[in-house]
């Protein structure tokens, strides 16, 4: 009885180290695969771009030599507004297998939207449509309708949704990043940097489905319960950018984002020279009644390269 004893000991032994091993192993593995989603951090170039902006904040990333070469406060704290939407979009990308899914939009989550003011794409109560659908919603007309539907859909809530999105900005190395929401409305915890946003674009853009959301001008929506004959959503950005402007290359996605007090912001990507750059700024005078100093901004900075 005494051996017997003594060798279901050493086996239960045995089976507890096996386990010890195989737990580290996958926790080294998790970690292998967080790691593996930080993309290389871009070095600052030798040369730094002297563009007089409105905006407050700015950093612009030469994705080919992967080098900054322009940093105005990048690392400074500042309020994203719909900038969030590209974090909601890309969370949302990754966690639906099928985007032709439908998902009915509840009456429950439009009331807060519209006192909160927040920008909508034009999604009705009770409406159903595809996530495809709610992605563009979210992307070009900035629809706070769409980001809420994609976040409810997913995780349940937006509270918990926006989990997903904390855990992503950890996960790609955005240090001086703290999401509340999914649509970028306005709060005191919910914050990020120019390089931030810039770290998590350039991480989006090589996923092809986002990429052709942020660089799409326009989408249709084929006829749903509400909308039989169908919608047509189309960029804020691209609504305001004058295509005439004199530049060799062109500016070919981006997301705009406005609030009192985040001011004018625009997370921009463009082509010059056979290379992609990406630009973010925050903070410029103005709202929708005025010149978009954002864009303006954006102009700016690219002609400097020609």
């Amino acid at each position: 009885m005494f051996k017997r004893n003594r060798f279901y000991s050493l086996i239960l032994m045995i089976f507890v180290i096996l386990m010890y091993m195989f737990v580290n192993e996958f926790q080294d593995s998790k970690s292998e695969i967080i790691d593996n989603l930080q993309l290389d951090i871009p070095n600052k170039s030798e040369i730094n771009l002297d563009v007089n902006l409105h905006s407050s904040n700015a950093i612009l990333v030469n994705l080919d030599t992967n080098k900054i070469l322009l940093d105005k406060g990048s690392d400074e704290i500042i309020y994203p507004a719909s900038l969030t939407k590209i974090m909601t979009v890309l969370v949302a990308i990754e966690n639906i297998p099928n985007l032709q899914e439908k998902i009915l939009l509840p009456k429950s989550i439009f009331k807060n939207l519209y006192e909160g003011n927040a920008s909508m794409a034009g999604f009705l109560p009770n409406e159903e449509v595809t996530a495809e659908d709610l992605l563009y919603g979210s992307m070009l007309p900035s629809g706070a309708d769409a980001s809420i539907g994609l976040a409810d859909y997913i995780a349940g809530s937006e509270s918990k949704f926006v989990k997903l999105m904390n855990e992503k900005a950890k996960q790609l190395g955005m240090k001086n990043t703290h999401f509340m929401n999914a649509t970028g409305l306005h709060h005191p915890d919910h914050y990020t940097s120019v390089k931030d946003i810039s770290i998590l674009l350039q991480y989006a853009l090589t996923n092809n489905t986002f990429r052709d959301i942020y660089t799409a001008e326009r989408y249709s929506i084929k006829s749903t319960n509400l909308h039989p004959e169908g919608m047509t959503l189309t960029s804020r950005m691209f609504k305001n950018l004058n295509v005439n402007e004199n530049m060799r290359g062109e500016i070919i996605g981006g997301k705009t984002g406005y609030t009192v007090q985040a001011g004018l912001c625009l997370a921009s990507l463009a082509t010059i020279n056979g290379e992609e750059y990406i630009l973010v700024t925050v903070g410029a005078k103005g709202d929708s009644r005025t010149e978009q100093f954002n864009i303006t901004d954006a102009l700016a900075v690219y002609r400097q390269l020609n």
